[in-house]
């Protein structure tokens, strides 16, 4: 248990160290993982020469995105492994589309969810968005999210917030324009 923490130690500090473009670490991560993501994406594409494509696109997201890794999304090595299989998944549906095939082939492979990349753009957005929502005042963040979260109309709003409906709509109004000057920055 203790290497298998040791390992995953190492790896964070190896991506830490790519995400401010070290290539040394970058190599030292590449000697370290690559052959369990070679072996994922051979045991998915079946093909040798398919296989390294994969594994080369993989690589390079890594070191284009290795600061958007984050700990608490689960273990570096796994995160690595992710982007693997879903490059592997994706220029496996190229090919197939390419040689006038369907992906049928593919359906006990596919998966809809999200990719490590959404994921990692989608919390950046949603930690932003989240800041943004604070800078509020609290009678404009209550309405916006009242009315997107819980899909309340104005009406249902004035009623809920005790509120006429006029000042319901400029809250939501002013609050919307205050997001979007704040998710700009």
């Amino acid at each position: 248990m203790a290497a298998v923490d040791a390992d995953q130690a190492q790896l964070l500090r190896l991506l830490a160290k790519v995400a401010q473009q070290d290539r040394r670490a970058f190599e030292t991560l590449y000697r370290q993982v690559s052959g369990r993501m070679f072996g994922l994406c051979l045991k998915l594409a079946g093909q040798q020469e398919l296989a390294e494509e994969a594994l080369q696109d993989a690589f390079v997201r890594i070191w284009h995105h290795a600061g958007e890794y984050h700990q608490e999304r689960g273990a570096p090595l796994s995160w690595m492994l992710s982007i693997a299989r879903y490059r592997t998944l994706d220029l496996i549906r190229a090919r197939k589309v390419r040689q006038g095939r369907g992906d049928a082939d593919l359906d006990g492979l596919a998966d809809d969810g999200p990719g490590p990349m959404d994921r990692s753009l989608m919390m950046s957005g949603a930690s932003a968005l989240s800041g943004c929502l604070e800078e509020l005042s609290e009678s404009q963040r209550d309405s916006i999210l009242l009315s997107y979260y819980r899909c309340l109309t104005h009406e249902e709003l004035a009623v809920a917030m005790a509120t006429p409906i006029g000042t319901v709509k400029s809250w939501i109004r002013r609050g919307l324009m205050a997001l979007k000057r704040c998710l700009e920055r």
